[in-house]
């Protein structure tokens, strides 16, 4: 009875080699691809000049914050001058601790070739630890030269901090929500930044014409506002070089003003600098002016785009600009205003534009609404950015991405997105009509990016620096010493407009998660459900179908294996196209895949069969281009894999050569099968399946001995015949068959997953982008397969 059960187990193991050798992954494909990408090296003058593109691009936002943050701070005016001197000396070290040393010098450092925020933050770990919750990775595409990561000793830190991530499915998930909290605080600012800057900045007119009324200051800025958001079409390639000398103008502007004011008013408050006023403030009032750090938390908003605006830019420029420039002149300008606000207490409310020399007041308004502009138009191109990189990693519904520059692969914009922002960017601006509660709202979404980017800098330290786990405390611990504070005085505004990115937030939320949650039990859903490839091969080179002219791309989530729609097409359609290609389209978390890396292809089974396997992988910043034809790229792809494998054929004796990435002389011998011994181990497979599950017998290959030398020597047909073949076969015509898996909650299931699955996801689905749309598939070549699965 036990050499029985070790038959069955043997009997079993050999088949499943079997299977895997007949669809293994493509290791040597992805090693033939690999080229060494060697770090670009700047010199010191294009660094100079990157430092000055940079303005433009990061700073904007950080940059328009002196507009409004002594009004948010002290919204019931000014009682008290040390008041002001505490409130300024909080804002230098909040703008030395977050902006300067917390990411300027350590969280720039995190980014993902040159790409921020938290989904960059998470590809990264990902890449290190399997935390991916679609397991869709394989050791191929860590052979992709944008593919970065360290190996770890087994009693490192690093390796049990891993393994600790890799146990329990939870954990992953908590990490996943854990940002999409992050990115949807984000897309919130995308919608306040743009309020805040540019109602601050039109609320200088009533400084020079003290009648006009508020509501005609709220029209002034919806008008921008709405012409901001119809430009977005356009992209900002042909007006982007305005953005950096608008921003420089901007910064010398406030510090020059800052400087005036302080020789001019009131040279005490330099005294600010001293950080013993910090506790001088707060032991004045200990309650009210606690509250006022939702005010002061305004001085460090921009951070975070900071971050996320990286761009192609070297950490380096970024560094020069924000210390040479950024850093300096917002102390001028927050320390000047300071210093009219001690010498003019009752001008709180409109105290930047007060202090501006009444000879070039117009050229400053000009000047600040410009920059405000600036900020809104870099804040709204990062939210562009993140629903890209969401989107890829299966975190939000299809949308149309357009590409609106030839030059620079991250300019894009998003339709949908765009006018939904502007619809709640107005609606903010035109339903509070004041700075102070879309203050409590910014400082809500800001705060919170904040803590996220810290609580996700603890495993990048950890595992991708591998740093010493006192420097991780010292950082985790200085950063929540300055963003808890301001985290649980913006808890006490949660009434006073605070409430707006929670709701906001928390809505894009629902809406990412469902939509991932959809998107993983598709995925395991095909896994579960996929049909063995010994099997296919066992039904013979006609697959027991009827082969007909032509070549059928079946698209699949699956690098391996076929999918259960191809199973479900044949058993309902007996015919098949003469030429079969398993499309696999992925992503993988790297921020692109060169174009030459792009596609991998494979042959499954013998040639007569003339069945392959074909991986598109894309990067979260990878766009499929209008002017892209995916299906030529296709086709191209399977021509040179054929030509390749000709000239590969001579080295099929040597494991390094192996034919396909075939690691073994088994898979490579059953690469080489010719008519007759194809013939004869479709026969063997054909009875190993006749057969029950459970007493499986092993297929014994034909190939031995002398038969590889045969194999050898002679060959299906040359590789011009089968060159010639394809291109018949794709004259003949091109069909792409997709699997249109519809997800439903089984009866059983309760209301909440009920409403999530069978309603929200459900809606999702049909308003989203079909994938047929995505790769430019022409309409009379597609054909879908419906299936429904019950979750």
């Amino acid at each position: 009875m036990a050499s029985e059960t070790a038959n069955e187990e043997t009997n079993k193991g050999n088949m499943w080699d079997l299977d895997q050798n007949l669809d293994q992954p493509m290791d040597e494909e992805a090693g033939r691809l690999k080229n060494m990408y060697r770090e670009k090296k700047f010199s010191a003058v294009l660094v100079l000049r990157l430092a000055f593109q940079s303005l433009g691009v990061v700073f904007g936002d950080l940059g328009t914050s002196p507009l409004y943050v002594f009004y948010n701070t002290f919204p019931k005016g000014v009682d008290d001058p040390e008041d002001v001197i505490g409130a300024l000396s909080l804002i230098i070290y909040s703008l030395t601790l977050i902006p300067l040393l917390k990411y300027v010098f350590v969280v720039l450092r995190a980014n993902d070739n040159g790409q921020g925020g938290t989904f960059a933050l998470y590809s990264l770990l990902c890449r290190h630890a399997r935390i991916n919750t679609i397991p869709n990775q394989h050791r191929t595409d860590e052979e992709l030269t944008t593919y970065s990561r360290r190996t770890y000793d087994e009693n490192s830190l690093a390796a049990k901090i891993k393994r600790w991530l890799e146990a329990h499915s939870f954990k992953k998930n908590f990490l996943l929500v854990l940002v999409l909290i992050g990115t949807c605080m984000a897309i919130g600012d995308g919608i306040l930044t743009p309020a805040i800057s540019v109602l601050s900045a039109s609320g200088g007119i009533t400084v020079d014409h003290p009648n006009i009324s508020n509501d005609l200051v709220i029209l002034v800025a919806v008008v921008i506002l709405v012409g901001l958001f119809s430009m977005q079409h356009y992209g900002t390639d042909k007006v982007g070089w305005l953005f950096a000398p608008i921003v420089l103008l901007w910064f010398l502007l406030i510090g020059a003003i800052g400087a005036l004011n302080i020789w001019k008013y009131d040279n005490s408050v330099l005294k600010a600098y001293n950080p013993v006023y910090i506790y001088r403030y707060f032991k004045r009032n200990n309650f009210h002016n606690w509250t006022s750090l939702g005010g002061i938390l305004l001085s460090i908003t921009g951070t975070e785009a900071l971050f996320a605006d990286l761009c192609h830019f070297p950490v380096l420029a970024v560094q020069i600009a924000f210390t040479l420039i950024v850093f300096p002149s917002l102390l001028l300008a927050y320390t000047g205003q300071a210093a009219y606000i001690v010498s003019n207490k009752g001008h709180v409310f409109d105290a930047f534009y007060r202090s501006i020399p009444d000879s070039i007041y117009w050229p400053a308004f000009i000047i600040a609404t410009a920059a405000a502009i600036v900020a809104s138009q870099a804040t709204i191109s990062a939210t562009f950015s993140i629903i890209k990189q969401a989107l890829a990693l299966g975190c939000f519904p299809r949308v149309k991405v357009v590409h609106t520059s030839k030059k620079f692969l991250g300019q894009i914009y998003i339709p949908d997105i765009n006018w939904a922002l502007m619809v709640l960017c107005i609606a903010v601006t035109a339903g509070f009509k004041n700075q102070s509660q879309i203050g409590n709202a910014y400082g809500t979404a800001v705060v919170i990016v904040m803590l996220v980017t810290t609580f996700l800098m603890v495993p990048i330290m950890l595992l991708v620096w591998r740093s010493h786990w006192i420097l991780v405390v010292i950082f985790t611990g200085l950063s929540l010493l300055v963003e808890l504070p301001y985290f649980s005085a913006v808890l006490f505004k949660i009434d006073q407009g605070g409430w707006v990115p929670l709701v906001i937030a928390a809505a894009f939320l629902l809406i990412m998660y469902i939509w991932h949650y959809g998107t993983v039990k598709r995925y395991e859903f095909e896994m579960h459900s996929k049909v063995s490839m010994a099997w296919i091969l066992g039904l013979g080179p006609s697959l027991g179908l009827v082969r007909v002219p032509g070549i059928g791309f079946v698209y699949t989530e699956l690098a391996s294996g076929v999918p259960h729609i191809f199973s479900h097409f044949i058993t309902n359609l007996p015919a098949i196209h003469s030429v079969v290609v398993f499309v696999c389209v992925k992503y993988l978390p790297v921020y692109t895949v060169p174009r030459e890396e792009r596609f991998l292809v494979k042959r499954i089974g013998p040639k007569n069969f003339h069945m392959f396997r074909c991986v598109a992988r894309y990067g979260y910043k990878d766009l499929h281009k209008k002017d892209d034809d995916f299906e030529k790229m296709l086709f191209d792809s399977l021509s040179l894999f054929v030509r390749l494998e000709s000239m590969m054929e001579g080295y099929s004796d040597s494991d390094e050569y192996s034919l396909c990435g075939q690691q073994t002389q088994k898979s490579s011998d059953f690469l080489l099968i010719e008519n007759g011994n194809g013939n004869k181990l479709s026969s063997n497979l054909e009875r190993a399946y006749s057969l029950s599950d459970d007493s499986i017998v092993p297929a014994q290959s034909p190939l031995r001995g002398n038969s590889l030398m045969s194999s050898s020597s002679q060959t299906i047909q040359t590789v011009g015949d089968e060159l010639d073949f394809l291109n018949r076969c794709k004259d003949a015509g091109v069909v792409h068959i997709l699997g249109n898996t519809i997800v439903r909650a089984r009866r059983d299931a309760g209301i909440i997953k009920r409403i999530a699955v069978d309603y929200i996801y459900a809606f999702l689905r049909r308003i989203c982008r079909e994938n047929s749309v995505i790769f430019n598939v022409p309409h009379e070549s597609l054909l879908n397969v419906g299936q429904i699965f019950y979750v």
